[in-house]
């Protein structure tokens, strides 16, 4: 059964016992899910991002945005407005397909996994995911990588407290520590 599904029809009802919400609109929900990579080494090679927005693209399924700088930093030679990223933001369809993958074939794939810790998750309910190589996503093939890349997946909800993003993203199947 395809996630979405599966939350409209058992989860939303078991939420909503849960967390003692009487009106069904109030449940809790997944509205976007943000993946976006930052590249300081943009400044020197501007190479980098297009092989950056090319696998943003293959994880995504989404043609990824150039992000600019928002201030300069003169430390690591940072001008305002320099592309130094990508980012794609996913909704509807393409949301809970990469929610899936991210559940099911990526969070297994880390190396000493043993659940997420509940300290990703902010005072809102939004989690904040940090992955060290890109290589643990099923599209990227290690051959046609030129360099081992982290990247950073965030999924915004609706939630209103950090307990009901926690109840929420564990009824979706996302495993936190013991």
């Amino acid at each position: 059964m395809e996630l979405k599904d599966r939350y409209n029809k058992e989860l939303k009802k078991k939420l909503q016992e849960d967390l003692k919400i009487e009106n069904v609109m109030a449940v809790p929900k997944i509205t976007k899910v943000v993946i976006n990579v930052g590249a300081g080494e943009a400044v020197q090679n501007k190479n980098v991002l297009d092989k950056i927005q090319e696998q943003i693209g293959w994880i995504s399924g989404q043609k990824p945005i150039i992000t600019k700088a928002r201030k300069s930093v003169s430390a690591f030679k940072i001008r305002k407005g320099l592309p130094i990223g990508a980012k794609v933001t996913l909704r509807g369809f393409a949301m809970y397909e990469f929610l899936q993958k991210l559940i099911s074939i990526v969070m297994p794939r880390m190396r000493d996994f043993r659940g997420i810790d509940d300290s990703v998750i902010d005072s809102y309910g939004n989690m904040n995911l940090g992955f060290t190589e890109q290589t643990l996503f099923p599209e990227i093939e290690f051959d046609r990588i030129d360099k081992s890349r982290g990247l950073q997946v965030t999924i915004v909800t609706t939630a209103t407290t950090k307990e009901q993003g926690k109840k929420l993203f564990e009824a979706f199947g996302i495993p936190f520590k013991k």
